[in-house]
């Protein structure tokens, strides 16, 4: 609730309540802001639930690949064809962030969230019931399901952060916009521990996910749609609708309600008034609060996938052995799911403490002496030595300072920096570039390891680190604090309040320091 909303709140509640006195009219403005903030991270929790099933199928490969290489009780894969089997998803999830931006657009966040459980209900279903008895087949539908998953977590990057993003106050927004990357390590630690208990038996594993999302998908139903995305249907009735919902409000004709619908409108009609009927995604893409933070995130996900972040959680097993972590395989990438669950509820607060840049330059530096750690510790082995622990505490570090920023913001971020009119395709186009630098990671890691050795890959993604720090301070935007307004204003060239603020403050200062100096 902005401050002005506040004060017509404030007015209306004085004109309705003569008789009431200023702290009973206060206690009536904190309720309702309590039962707004508390609706709203209600709202956006439910919507992030479909996000656990795609975070199973992220983790999926690294429970399943030493059974379907090595079972003695089933069929199994060729080496061929499990690299398939391990890569096939990143390939899929840069068409399903494509989907994404026209599905956000096209039918709304609500129904996206509606899909996304469903087509991933589907691909459990396939493994679970996969061929026990020929290989050929069994290849087939692990194929088939892991294509169907990839477009479901290509999809899930972003409607359900979006849709926190459009239903939050700007207070609680760093935080809601998170959940998407909590419920996606939520559901990564899940399959890892479902991996770590049924070590051998993954299509039950399969079967409880399939189980799980279709709990999800009945978790949707009550969701109100986007006020945002209504608004720029045109759908004014049903919009007030929802916003009275999310803002908790029950009276009608509200001034508050009517201020955030009149700015909604005024945002949308000034986007569409400044393109022909004619114009193009690609003509709006040209435009500086469009072109500029879709340059700034796909540049951010570059250097997240080039750091090793999802090399470690797709192949979590494989990667410990490699970087001779002494323990249990599985146990270690169920250490890697767990820190990533802590690390990102600690991101939440952070988050809204420090803004974006800080963590995201304290990240950078922490995977950089990870990454360089693990490297040493390939040259010069530690492994039956009083440091053999080092290697796994590495590990896990990595993954925590990889959460603290450069894996979780690029996500968070990708929500709030385009103008509404645009923001499900461009988000989708950014996830698409994303995924897209993923499968060319995923697939390229075990060439590089046989060609480079285990030392030299550590050595790139630490350097890669670096690199990652330069960009974060020269040019990642702080829009902690910023309503949605601000940030496309501030792309725009426009100088926002905050910023106004800054220089009318640093113009104070230089004119009492010159009446210091005179």
């Amino acid at each position: 609730m902005s401050g002005k909303e506040t004060a017509e709140l404030e007015a209306a509640l004085t004109q309705k309540s003569p008789s009431k006195g200023p702290q009973s009219n206060n206690a009536v403005l904190t309720e309702l802001t309590r039962r707004a903030a508390l609706t709203q991270i209600v709202t956006a929790v439910v919507a992030n639930i479909t996000i656990i099933s795609s975070g199973m199928g992220i983790g999926f490969p690294s429970i399943a690949m030493i059974e379907l290489r090595n079972s003695t009780s089933s069929v199994v894969l060729s080496e061929s064809e499990a690299s398939w089997f391990a890569s096939i998803t990143a390939i899929m999830c840069p068409f399903g962030g494509l989907l994404s931006g026209y599905l956000l657009d096209k039918v709304g966040r609500k129904k996206t969230l509606y899909f996304i459980n469903l087509i991933s209900i589907v691909s459990w279903a396939i493994m679970s019931f996969a061929s026990r008895s020929d290989s050929t087949t069994l290849f087939i539908q692990l194929i088939v399901a892991r294509i169907i998953i990839g477009i479901a977590i290509g999809l899930s990057s972003t409607p359900a952060s979006v849709y926190a993003a459009e239903v939050a106050h700007p207070n609680l927004r760093g935080r809601l916009t998170l959940l998407t990357a909590f419920c996606t390590a939520i559901g990564m630690l899940s399959i890892y521990t479902l991996g770590y208990v049924f070590k051998n038996d993954w299509r039950f594993v399969c079967m409880i996910c399939g189980v799980f999302t279709v709990v999800s998908l009945l978790t949707v139903v009550p969701l109100p749609e986007s006020p945002s995305w209504l608004v720029s249907k045109r759908r004014m009735d049903k919009a007030e609708r929802c916003l009275k919902v999310v803002r908790a409000i029950k009276e009608d004709n509200s001034p508050e309600i009517r201020a955030e619908l009149d700015a909604l409108e005024e945002n949308i009609a000034r986007f569409r008034s400044s393109a022909t009927k004619k114009s193009s995604k690609l003509d709006q893409l040209k435009k500086p609060e469009v072109y500029k933070p879709l340059t700034i995130m796909c540049t951010f996900f570059f250097f997240q996938q080039f750091t090793g972040i999802f090399v470690i959680i797709v192949y979590a097993a494989s990667f410990s052995i490699e970087a001779g972590v002494a323990i249990d395989p599985f146990l270690s990438a169920v250490f890697v799911g767990l820190t990533r669950v802590v690390t990102t509820v600690l991101m939440s607060f952070i988050s809204d403490k420090f803004g974006r840049r800080p963590p995201a330059l304290f990240s950078g530096f922490g995977m950089a002496c990870c990454m360089f750690g693990l490297a040493a510790c390939a040259i010069h082995p530690v492994k039956g030595t009083a440091l053999g622990f080092l290697p796994t505490v590495l590990l896990v570090a990595f993954i925590f300072t990889a959460t603290l920023g450069f894996l979780t913001l690029p996500f968070s971020m990708n929500a709030e920096v385009y103008p509404t009119k645009i923001r499900g395709f461009a988000s989708g186009l950014t996830i698409f570039f994303g995924y897209t630098m993923s499968f060319i990671i995923l697939k390229i890691y075990p060439s590089l390891v046989d060609t480079m050795g285990n030392a030299h890959v550590f050595i790139l993604f630490g350097c890669v680190s670096v690199l990652g720090i330069v960009f974060v301070y020269f040019f990642l935007p702080e829009t902690k604090g910023r309503t949605l307004q601000d940030i496309e204003d501030h792309f725009r060239g426009k100088k926002t309040p905050a910023e106004k603020g800054e220089v009318e403050m640093t113009t104070i200062l230089k004119g009492s320091q010159a009446n210091q100096d005179a």
